[in-house]
């Protein structure tokens, strides 16, 4: 019965970040720069790693479907949100909405998993540098990252599923800037409980396995560092460690205070700001920080730059 008095919908509308036309235009300047630069960073590092031979190691194959997924994952959002800054009615379809909240799903998973990835290759690396090129073979890379994607669709299709099963009857008001899983569920009108149970379990599994995966790996890799007899040994694996720990802090620990946080603290503008964090902020770091710590994408790229300068110097 309650479901004949439901009001059916053919579009949400995004409450979004301000209210405020001048403010609109503001955060309007600074996203497009930001995705801009998300693009160009990104891109620029698959092309690099693509034409430069030395950087054809499991290292940077890894790296490079990291730069991968972070354009996908900031294009889920960014244009979407670009677009609204500059409308006065931020809707968007009951059709595309969940198609939005798949493919950003899919790629929030595969980062997540990506640098568990990356940490176990780190681990290879520095505990067992003799085997590592047999233990990390392309057979195996291919296969990690190939596993990596088949979780993200499998994940995601299981949460879009069962959210756009859920009944919108009262209001189609998002108060977020994009559909993501937390404000629909807030805003549905039938029973949530599945949802919740599913987030819960398969969050702590993918987010638990990563932060398990990251931890043990390096703390096999700190020890073995600390057992160096070399000093530049020991600076130079710490080197090699510090961007991809970079990484992990900033996208893990946003996602730790998103969704393990006590309850009595949760607001949803407030997730708003942290939610802009991990989706669109972190994918513009990745390459800034994996470029300015990491002397072999410094040289590759001095080398390209050079190249394309004085070609006649490097025939």
């Amino acid at each position: 019965m309650a479901l004949e008095n439901c009001t059916v919908f053919s579009e949400f509308i995004f409450l979004g970040l301000s209210s405020r036309r001048d403010v609109q235009l503001e955060l309007f300047v600074f996203f497009l720069f930001v995705y801009g630069t998300t693009v160009i960073a990104n891109v620029g590092m698959i092309l690099l790693i693509k034409m430069d031979s030395r950087l054809h190691t499991p290292m940077y194959y890894f790296l490079s479907n990291l730069s991968f997924c972070d354009v996908c994952y900031s294009t889920s959002v960014s244009p979407k949100m670009l677009v609204d800054f500059l409308s006065e009615k931020k809707s968007i379809s009951y059709s595309f909405c969940p198609v939005q909240m798949y493919f950003w799903e899919v790629f929030a998973d595969v980062e997540c998993l990506m640098l568990a990835v990356m940490a176990y290759d780190r681990y290879v690396a520095i505990c067992n540098p003799l085997l590592y090129t047999v233990a990390m073979s392309r057979r195996l890379c291919t296969l990690l990252v190939v596993l990596t994607y088949i979780m993200g669709l499998i994940d995601s299709a299981i949460h879009t599923c069962l959210t756009f099963r859920l009944s919108f009857c009262n209001s189609n008001l998002i108060n977020h800037f994009f559909c993501d899983i937390p404000p629909l569920l807030a805003l549905a009108t039938s029973d949530t409980s599945i949802n919740e149970i599913m987030l819960f379990v398969f969050g702590t599994i993918i987010l638990g396995c990563s932060i398990f995966t990251v931890f043990l790996s390096y703390s096999y890799i700190i020890a073995t560092i600390l057992r160096m007899k070399s000093a530049e040994g020991r600076r130079k694996a710490f080197s090699t460690c510090a961007s991809h720990l970079s990484t992990v802090a900033l996208f893990h620990g946003t996602l730790l205070y998103m969704y393990f946080r006590p309850s009595s603290s949760y607001s949803m503008d407030v997730d708003k700001m942290t939610s802009v964090f991990y989706t669109v902020i972190i994918p513009m770091l990745n390459p800034l920080i994996y470029s300015l710590r990491n002397k072999d994408v410094k040289s590759a790229l001095k080398k390209l730059i050079s190249f394309k300068l004085c070609p006649g110097k490097n025939q």
